[in-house]
């Protein structure tokens, strides 16, 4: 089975100094950024997905500007796909499941920003389409809610989603592990699960 890394949103506006700042984004960046670095030292396929933002009002990911850029960190490489969406599912409304089908894509492994938004999603999407995920857990960020007249920090709000993803929509695991199973799988073709 072919493994593809899929980074999704890891843009400027969700990091310092951004119009709309996460909770942990640098970190989140740094471990992405360790699971780029084993995909393209195996060779394997990179996807990155960038969110630009069309409907009337939308304050961040604004096309044309810095802050709709994907961070320096995980910037994309010459021959590595690049994708742009417009809503959370980053299969909706773009050729992302026309490309991995192409390739003969059949586990994704997951990492990006905002966890309780496009992550959840396209994680929810792409094991229903039949893809084997792997979700990055601290290659994640996402921000505090509010919800009931109360705050719920951005550290309950990752753990509360990571655990509803764990196991039927994917395997969670952190950056260290993801890169040593990519590299145990591609040395001995072992599975991911």
């Amino acid at each position: 089975m072919n493994t593809a890394l899929l980074i999704i949103d890891i843009q400027n506006d969700y990091f310092p100094g951004g119009a709309m700042e996460l909770v942990g984004s640098d970190a989140a960046a740094e471990c992405a950024a360790q699971v780029l670095d084993a995909f393209r030292s195996k060779g394997l396929p990179v996807v990155h997905v960038q969110h630009l933002s069309t409907r009337p009002g939308a304050t961040f990911f604004l096309p044309g500007t810095r802050g709709a850029e994907i961070h320096e960190r995980v910037a994309p490489r010459a021959g590595e796909t690049v994708i742009s969406k417009h809503y959370p599912n980053a299969f909706r409304e773009t050729t992302l499941l026309e490309h991995l089908r192409g390739r003969d894509i059949g586990r994704l492994v997951i990492v990006g920003m905002m966890t309780h938004m496009c992550i959840d999603t396209t994680t929810r999407a792409a094991a229903d389409l039949g893809f084997e995920c792997v979700l990055v857990h601290d290659a994640c960020a996402t921000r505090d809610l509010s919800f009931g007249g109360r705050t719920v920090p951005a550290a309950t709000v990752q753990g509360a989603f990571m655990a509803a993803l764990d196991g039927l929509f994917a395997k969670v695991e952190s950056a260290p592990e993801a890169c040593t199973r990519l590299h145990d799988s591609v040395e001995r073709a072992a599975p991911l699960r």
